[in-house]
């Protein structure tokens, strides 16, 4: 899930910096089922050990998987 993760970042590094943000995080909410949002939120609720750091600032632009801790509106 972290390699994933990385990959994409990687795929948007090039981009200007909001617009990689946005891409990540496009492709996480459009692409990923929702129990590998809950791993990925859940991973970086513990530490985000390995994750690139456009991975961590995307996460925080798409809304938590319902029934995750820590949900928000």
């Amino acid at each position: 899930m972290v390699r994933m993760a990385n990959q994409i970042a990687s795929f948007f590094r090039p981009y200007p910096h909001g617009e990689a943000v946005k891409g990540v995080a496009g492709h996480l909410k459009g692409f990923w089922e929702s129990r590998m949002l809950a791993m990925l939120f859940t991973h970086r609720d513990s530490g985000a050990e390995g994750l690139d750091p456009l991975v961590v600032e995307a996460i925080d632009k798409i809304l938590r998987p319902q029934g995750l801790p820590g949900q928000t509106a």
